[in-house]
């Protein structure tokens, strides 16, 4: 394994082609090809990016530094780099890479993966097709401005030859400075022949076949088993002591290792260890155990949201995110001010797999095998915890039985790193589902205060929005922490985000406020859609809440606000266009949900049709949603029945279209079922749930029909995994008041929440 980590041998702001014989090298932004000389040669392979190697056979693979989790990045990412090397679709591969500084930082999540590197990839690709058709060119003695790339071959009115043939009798010396770089003039959206264009996934095959490997499937030679003995609470319990003459008489039972975590990750952790996973997971149980709680050992859920509910009542708590003019004086002159508070309760990831890691030792370098969203994130973790350099780690990447943002943080390999350091052996420690409930990073409950001041006319002259909860960026990674209205304080841009929303008010502020009850019980996380998927409960249900106070259509209402006035009239690349993009998917939306003949009261007893928008992660990358939802309620047994959503969406160049689709599909049925269906909550500083017995995530049965169509604009593509949770919810309690005239400003929207607004 440790024959296989290559180092940069280039400055981080080189890109050279070097020659080598039959063998061209190139590197792109500071990071060099792979293997030396003699390797390539023999190899019969050419690297005319750090992500992409062409072979003598035609083969063209495209090296992945996401991961995957079901969304298909490898795919997109292939499409874009294939796309200006002018690859033949069929000749291309993707790999999925282990962790390496010449991949740069390594992060999949907030739907960044396509945004944030799309440029890139796109001027590595065209950099290849551009060295290709010069070596091609000479190969055939004719010059390069005579021919073009197509299909893996450079063609020339008087002939073509391959990608694959240049690579094995090609000559290269070609460099380009960062300035040449950008001065590439990629395709016109009008020159694309992969982008946009309905192909099938590269890895759903190796899926369907059972073939794709899954951090549960990694076995090594002498391993052993481990699963975790977790203590009452996440920080600061003690074990007092242990007794595992039971476990002992169990076949296979190892040991019981107590974990001492430098990182202290894992306090007052046992972990058992056993030949094999049943009697690691049977022995487990049979240990008994004497822990003395953390000082956050009786919390509950009541406590975190009662401390919500007082920050959001102390203006003088949190950091501004927002702030423009002058809202407090607007506040002062209002005629009226409309002021309503929105709460969530804490929500689990509940991933398909529970969390794993495979981790050995060799030859004093460090193997860590596992799926994860953000390997570089959890190797300075895992350095402290080793006590050794991150360079003596290597953390090997595998498919993702889902990750949903719980993989961001790999804090589930430090124990088994640490046990295999204890044991001098490879350690596989897998956490059950009950294991990995109670070790999940939960969505933290809110609480969120927001008020309109409107003039003697109605019209809005100020907003503020004042939102609490955990803070998951403040305990796992501080340095992303940002003070956005100087003096105010730093502020989690994750929970916030969405309360920035592209609503244009003359004087407005928005407040981040961390909640430390929360941030003390357990480690908030960032789940599917983080920061929007709770500020758009609370925005868009305060919007519609204000049109019915003033008599206004809530769509109307929404599009005399989306005037694209100041900031919110967007930048490019990312927002060109601003709030006019999403007064258009609104629009859209109106008009095909049949919004006219529906709203107001129109549709049967007991149904209702609402309205909510989405704008993606941040402001810096938007993702423009409308979605209409349709439902029917049972009165008698407080049931919200949605029969129809329809999603309009605007993320600029839509790169792969199945993918895309399906991951708008996932995200609205996971906004559906985290809006009438799934939470937890804190008990005794846990989360009280442990498993799907009493955990209920939407049911196949209650799916509804879904009717989610993009709007395709030549832009640069924006993120796809999370916009389409967001809207959903505040959406569907909109519905709500427009068939029974309740408000559900609780989530979920639980029966008996239902009841209670009725009675």
């Amino acid at each position: 394994m440790a024959d296989d980590i290559k180092q940069p041998t280039v400055s981080r702001r080189g890109f050279i082609i070097g020659t080598a014989g039959t063998t061209a090298v190139l590197a792109f932004a500071g990071v060099s090809a792979c293997g030396g000389p003699a390797e390539q040669i023999e190899a019969k392979s050419y690297e005319p990016t750090v992500w992409t190697e062409i072979n003598s056979d035609g083969k063209i693979k495209v090296n992945i530094a996401k991961a995957e989790m079901g969304q298909h990045v490898g795919t997109a990412l292939a499409r874009v780099v294939a796309e200006e090397l002018e690859a033949d679709w069929d000749d291309v591969e993707i790999h999925h890479v282990d962790s390496h500084p010449k991949w740069g930082y390594m992060v999949t999540g907030g739907s960044w993966s396509v945004f944030t590197t799309f440029d890139q990839l796109s001027r590595a690709g065209a950099a290849g097709r551009i060295a290709m058709i010069e070596a091609g060119a000479a190969l055939m003695q004719v010059e390069p401005s005579d021919c073009y790339a197509w299909d893996s071959k450079v063609v020339h009115s008087g002939g073509e030859i391959s990608y694959a043939e240049i690579v094995a009798t090609g000559d290269l010396n070609r460099s380009f400075t960062d300035d040449e770089l950008q001065a590439i003039t990629l395709k016109t959206p009008a020159d694309r022949r992969l982008l946009g264009k309905d192909i099938q996934a590269i890895d759903i095959p190796e899926k369907t076949r059972g073939a794709a490997k899954y951090g549960l499937d990694v076995e090594l030679p002498g391993m052993v088993y481990a699963r975790p003995v977790l203590p009452p609470t996440r920080y600061g319990s003690t074990l007092n002591g242990f007794d595992d003459s039971a476990a002992k008489e169990i076949p296979g039972y190892i040991r019981t290792v107590e974990i001492i975590d430098p990182s202290e990750t894992c306090q007052g952790w046992l972990a058992v260890v056993a030949e094999s996973w049943p009697a690691a997971m049977r022995a487990a149980d049979a240990i008994t155990t004497d822990w003395t709680p953390g000082p956050r050992g009786s919390t509950s859920e009541e406590d975190i949201l009662e401390e919500g509910r007082r920050l959001t009542n102390d203006p003088s708590s949190g950091a501004e995110w927002v702030r423009e003019g002058e809202p407090e004086a607007a506040f002062a002159d209002a005629d009226q001010v409309i002021e309503t508070t929105y709460t969530t309760n804490s929500v689990f990831h509940f991933q398909l797999e529970p969390v794993n890691a495979l981790a050995v030792q060799e030859d004093g370098h460090w193997h860590i095998h596992g799926g994860n969203q953000w390997q570089s994130l959890i190797l300075p973790v895992l350095s402290k915890a080793l006590e050794v350099e991150e360079t003596d780690i290597t953390l090997h990447q595998y498919y993702l039985g889902g990750g949903f943002g719980r993989r961001l943080y790999g804090d589930y390999m430090v124990p088994a790193a640490l046990v295999s350091k204890d044991l001098g052996k490879p350690v596989k420690m897998i956490f059950t589902r009950e294991d990995d409930s109670r070790f999940d990073c939960v969505r933290s409950p809110s609480v969120q205060k927001v008020r309109t001041a409107l003039d003697s006319n109605g019209a809005p002259t100020g907003y503020e929005h004042r939102a609490a909860a955990g803070w998951p960026t403040w305990s796992m990674a501080p340095g992303f922490l940002a003070e956005v209205v100087p003096g105010t304080g730093k502020a989690d841009a994750f929970s916030i985000a969405g309360a920035d929303h592209w609503y244009s008010f003359a004087n407005q502020r928005v407040a981040a406020i961390r909640n430390d009850i929360a941030q003390e019980t357990f480690l908030p996380g960032w789940l599917r859609a983080v920061g929007p998927g709770w500020t758009h409960w609370a925005v868009e249900q305060h919007m519609d809440e204000v049109a019915h106070a003033l008599g206004k259509d809530p769509i109307e209402y929404r599009l005399e606000l989306l005037d694209a006035a100041g900031r919110n009239a967007g930048k490019a690349p990312e927002s060109i266009g601003g709030a006019t993009r999403l007064a258009d998917v609104l629009r859209r939306a109106r008009d095909k949900s049949g919004w006219a003949n529906k709203a107001g009261g129109r549709m049967p007893e007991n149904m209702g049709i609402g309205v909510a928008l989405c704008t993606g992660q941040e402001r810096t990358m938007p993702t423009w949603v409308a979605c209409v939802a349709e439902v029917s309620l049972n009165p008698d047994v407080g049931v919200i029945n949605v029969q129809k959503i329809t999603q309009i969406v605007d993320c600029g160049t839509v790169v792969h279209p199945d993918g895309a689709l399906a991951q708008l599909e996932g995200g609205t049925l996971w906004g559906l079922s985290m809006a009438l269906h799934e939470s937890t909550a804190m008990a005794d500083g846990q989360a009280a749930d442990r498993n799907l017995d009493t955990y209920t995530p939407l049911r196949m049965e209650n799916v509804p029909e879904l009717d989610i169509e993009f709007i395709e604009k030549d832009y640069v593509p924006t993120g796809l995994g999370e916009p389409g949770v967001s809207a959903v919810a505040p959406a569907i309690a909109n519905a709500v008041f427009d068939a029974q005239g309740i408000r559900l400003r609780e989530l979920p929207m639980t029966p008996d929440r239902v009841k209670a607004a009725l009675a």
